[in-house]
């Protein structure tokens, strides 16, 4: 049996045939054409399906599932409110059948990519799962008993805007302190930046020199480099980064959080140190028998898609 993935982004939907473990046997990308409004995006969801289950007997396509922005409803199929598409209580679900003819199922779009490392990724396996995801801003999703946590109203898992530091800098959702505003790799860059304009000796001017400009990696090299002040930026990241994984072993205590983004392309320069500041931070550590595993993920950019299929398969 196959499944139809759907990762619905702000640029571009991309689609994937994939099986029940799991494994993707086509592709398909095209632009989101956002600008041209729900319908003609929906047109684009639907030529999406249309060719990847073209050629494919119907009985062997056991559904449809969709990754989506925002705040999705499941049980009614509408996204209840998407920004980065300008879409406010829409029923994606009706657009997309009337175009089809297959019934869609609706994930978070961070929710489904979590449910994908859980089932088949780097946290295969295990009962439960925090994936934590390190870009422009910190995403997160949870999975408990192979089920994603979604909440009450399709909003939960939220995990980047936990406050971590009450009155700190002011972060994307209007609150001020919140873990995406000290964890992201945005944070990282703000907070690097700062940092080179205060020390103009620092080796970081030549790291970024030789990367064209000032990322998540810059600290980085700097700090291997031997640079003091480049160092303090990634002690302090990772003081922050640890504050809010420790928050969220003390709430969930899952078998394993795994990190994903730009930022955990760092590897072990960033794990090794994570790790430690995480189990010290950790409600009863000490005392602890066994610990949540702190990993990266495995999927990269196709986590959306077979996500989102493994999400049809729980119809």
């Amino acid at each position: 049996m196959y499944y139809i993935g759907i990762d619905l982004g702000g640029t571009n939907i991309k689609g994937a045939l994939v099986s029940e473990t799991g494994e993707i046997a086509r592709e398909v990308s095209r632009p989101t054409r956002v600008e041209l409004g729900a319908e003609a995006v929906c047109d684009g969801i639907a030529a999406v399906i249309t060719e990847l289950s073209s050629g494919e007997d119907r009985t062997s396509l056991g559904g449809v599932g969709l990754g989506c922005p925002g705040t999705v409803d499941d049980e009614t199929g509408r996204v209840l409110y998407a920004n980065n598409l300008g879409w406010k209580n829409f029923d994606l679900r009706a657009a997309v059948k009337s175009r089809t003819g297959f019934d869609l199922r609706i994930g978070n779009d961070a929710n489904v990519a979590a449910l994908a490392e859980a089932l088949v990724g780097c946290a295969k396996g295990a009962q439960s799962a925090v994936i934590v995801t390190l870009g422009t801003g910190v995403g997160g999703g949870v999975v408990l008993d192979g089920k994603m946590l979604t909440g009450y109203t399709g909003a939960a898992s939220e995990l980047g805007h936990m406050v971590i530091r009450a009155g700190g800098e002011e972060c994307t959702c209007g609150r001020r302190g919140c873990f995406e505003a000290y964890a992201s790799a945005t944070a990282l860059i703000r907070e690097t930046k700062r940092a080179m304009a205060a020390h103009p000796e620092s080796r970081m001017h030549a790291a970024a020199e030789e990367n064209g400009a000032v990322d998540g990696r810059t600290a980085f090299i700097a700090a291997q480099r031997g640079d003091a002040a480049a160092q303090a930026v990634v002690d302090r990241y990772l003081d922050d980064l640890a504050c809010g994984v420790a928050n969220i072993v003390n709430i969930f205590f899952p078998e394993v959080i795994a990190l994903s983004g730009g930022v955990a392309n760092q590897g072990d320069a960033l794990l090794v140190p994570l790790r430690e500041r995480v189990r010290a931070l950790s409600y009863g550590s000490r005392y602890a028998v066994r610990h949540t595993r702190i990993e990266l993920c495995t999927l990269g950019y196709r986590a959306g898609v077979i996500g989102a299929a493994l999400l049809a398969k729980q119809s």
